[in-house]
């Protein structure tokens, strides 16, 4: 069979490649087309070397179609996988940096809290520009996989502003599937799980081995795990209060809710600083500067390493490709999606872009009616869902008003900042992220006068956080190339992407 797949920030080498190993695992899809878009043109030709290289050495004949030109990349495209990174790492700084000076501590402020919000801002204008490319240039019944964080807003926006059906996609809940596994002593295929909620918030509502409930044990087996009892202490203290183990990071879960991060002389008492995702302050925008570092310096070791085998062995986790294999061959795969809710999570909004198990045949995408959440994890998630709706509805309409209200919203902002200091913040990013955010330009005017006319209210530019990690130079991830290659790996989710289009 042959159709095409079009990969928008491409640049992302761990995760572009890794995607089209498992794409090409699939017997069937031998004879695919593939094409490769980012802005960047080196860092394109860089990965598309690589991909080459790897499909050479697995004996197929695909040729990458490489090119900056979004609108060519698209056409005739019956899947899409989005992974930018818009503004890249310079946006990126001011989502971290600027919160900072307010006392928001983000260890990856890239889902919700400022940071996210902020994301979301330059995100979605952009992601609309992508649907607009899709709806006219690729196939009539083309499907958007998008990972490109944040996840929800982006699919939220995707699917009723952009017009192109799309999926969320992420790899929380394989790696909260495998803890819980490890916790018992047993192997993850041995544990089935129901797992329910919004993208990063996601709640293991049913865990068992060989018909028997393990939820009920769940909180003293993580206690007693020798390494999860250190790095997972947010996790633990919410399956204490809440009674369902979450499926995101120490550091991601953190951010999201206003109990863990609000006093900086307590932050150390909640995360761990063996691994950035167990809550460095600016954790994640560190590892993405190292790996971006490193990955420039490294490459032509990169192309010196054995090339991936395309091997059922080999074959990763992330859900994209058993989505399009089974779409195409017929083949039942079950996963966790994230799409409109429509009823599917009774008491989460219907707009909602939830996270759900799923399934996926030559008949399409199915999500059986989970019904209710218990009571409190569905409370956790509707404050969230309110922010990202907020989030959503201002970046759309350039309604600096609603951006406003969604900071003041979101529960670590809102435990940490008063209004006048929120208003304040707002400012400085939208100035801060101007060139990315063409709706917002008579917001960004206003802001400037305000931040000219020397009324500002007080703020700590010097505050560096409450666990932050100096950058590591390229001499020094040197020592140690296996684990800035795997840095490099963990950096790169989203790919950075340098300006509006």
């Amino acid at each position: 069979m042959s159709f095409k797949v079009s990969f928008i920030g491409a640049g992302s080498i761990g995760f572009t490649r890794g995607l089209l190993r498992d794409l090409l695992t699939v017997p069937e899809f031998k004879n695919i087309e593939v094409s490769f878009m980012d802005i960047n043109s080196h860092n394109l030709e860089m990965v598309t070397e690589l991909c080459q290289r790897d499909i050479k050495e697995n004996g197929l004949n695909i040729q990458i179609q490489a090119t900056t030109d979004r609108r060519e990349a698209l056409k005739d495209a019956k899947y899409v996988f989005c992974t930018i990174r818009m503004g890249g790492l310079e946006a990126f700084a001011t989502d971290v940096d600027i919160p900072l000076k307010y006392g928001v501590d983000q260890c990856v402020g890239d889902t919700l809290c400022a940071g996210g919000i902020m994301y979301g801002q330059r995100g979605i204008a952009e992601m609309l520009n992508i649907c607009r490319d899709i709806r006219e240039m690729a196939a009539p019944d083309v499907l958007l996989l998008n990972y490109s964080n944040p996840m929800a807003m982006l699919t939220w926006a995707c699917n009723k502003y952009g017009g192109v059906r799309t999926i969320g996609l992420c790899h929380g809940v394989q790696h909260g599937h495998q803890q819980i596994a490890d916790v018992y002593g047993l192997k993850k295929s041995e544990v089935d799980i129901i797992c329910a909620g919004i993208n990063h918030q996601t709640w293991y509502i049913s865990a068992s081995h060989e018909g028997k409930d393990l939820t009920e044990g769940l909180l003293e087996a993580f206690e007693k795990h020798p390494e999860f009892s250190r790095t997972e202490k947010v996790r633990i203290d919410m399956l204490r209060r809440f009674g369902y183990y979450s499926t995101e990071s120490n550091g991601h879960l953190s951010e999201y809710v206003p109990w863990y991060r609000k006093r900086s002389d307590e932050i150390m008492d909640w995360i761990d600083l063996g691994s950035w995702i167990n809550g460095e302050t600016g954790g994640y925008l560190r590892v993405c500067t190292e790996g971006r570092n490193w990955f420039e310096t490294d490459f032509p070791n990169w192309m010196k390493d054995p090339a991936l085998e395309y091997t059922k062995e080999n074959r990763g986790e992330e859900h994209g490709s058993y989505i399009i294999e089974g779409l195409e061959t017929g083949r039942v795969y079950r996963g966790h999606f994230n799409t409109v809710n429509n009823g599917v999570i009774s008491n989460l909004p219907d707009d909602a872009i939830i996270e759900a198990p799923g399934y996926v045949d030559r008949n399409g995408i199915s999500m059986p009616l989970v019904g209710e959440l218990p009571l409190g994890p569905a409370a956790v998630c509707n404050v969230s869902i309110s922010v990202q709706r907020l989030a959503v509805e201002a970046a759309v309409h350039g309604d600096d008003k609603l951006l406003r209200q969604a900071f003041m919203m979101d529960p670590l902002v809102g435990a940490v900042c008063n209004p006048k200091e929120i208003w304040q913040m707002v400012d400085e990013m939208l100035v801060a992220g101007e060139q990315w955010l063409p709706q917002y330009s008579e917001a960004i005017a206003k802001a400037k006068e305000r931040l000219a006319s020397g009324e500002l209210i007080p703020t700590n530019a010097n505050n560096e956080g409450a666990a932050r990690l100096k950058v590591k130079t390229v001499d020094e991830m040197m020592q140690d190339r296996e684990a800035a290659n795997k840095n490099a790996g963990e950096s790169d989710k989203g790919k950075d992407r340098e300006k509006v289009q």
